[in-house]
């Protein structure tokens, strides 16, 4: 199964991008989907997470609190350690073994901190990196998560810059426009990407 790599900058548009390649028959692994379920109710993480940061964070009789946990994480930088070593390893592991089952046209892998991880050398066939100007990024992002603009741009300063993340990229979806518009590229990504050239 060919593996590509899907990511980029908070409020980007990673989901919207992933959800046309699996309407064309790619099969979509998103990580932040895993991290969802590992860390609500019931979720393999939660003894760990209760342990290293105690029952405010996560309750005996419930899931993680996300809202508490990311305002933690991205003012206090040991937090954040804490936090990506207990879940990061469980997300790859549960991420190898859906790329292993998954069956289409080929497999898409949504992880948000593809290249600041450095966690996925080696499985990914090419980047896609979805992209949008950093103004656009806070707009779509307070209006989707009811976070403070403020909040959101603390959170971009934790991510690689768009510079960055362009250079790094094997292929660049443009976000900043109409839904028609990302569509259409996603439509002509999934036709390269089926004849195996990837390149336009």
């Amino acid at each position: 199964m060919r593996c590509i790599g899907l990511t980029g900058g908070i409020g980007s548009g990673k989901s919207t991008a992933a959800g046309y390649l699996a309407g064309h028959g790619a099969a979509v692994i998103d990580a932040d989907e895993i991290s969802r379920a590992l860390t609500g109710h019931g979720g393999g993480a939660l003894p760990e997470l209760r342990e290293a940061f105690g029952e405010a964070l996560v309750p005996r009789d419930g899931a993680l609190d996300r809202r508490a946990m990311r305002a933690l994480a991205f003012t206090d930088a040991s937090a954040r350690a804490r936090l990506e070593a207990i879940l990061h390893p469980r997300v790859r592991e549960e991420t190898r073994l859906r790329i292993a089952a998954a069956t289409g046209a080929y497999a898409v892998l949504v992880v948000p901190l593809l290249f600041e991880s450095g966690s996925w050398k080696g499985t990914l066939a090419r980047v896609v990196v979805v992209d949008c100007s950093e103004a656009l990024q806070v707009a779509r992002t307070v209006a989707r998560s009811g976070l403070l603009a403020d909040e959101v741009r603390r959170i971009m300063v934790t991510q690689w810059p768009r510079w960055r993340r362009l250079q790094a990229a094997d292929d660049v979806l443009w976000n900043g426009g109409e839904a028609a518009a990302l569509a259409a590229q996603c439509e002509r990504l999934h036709a390269r990407l089926c004849h195996g050239t990837g390149a336009p």
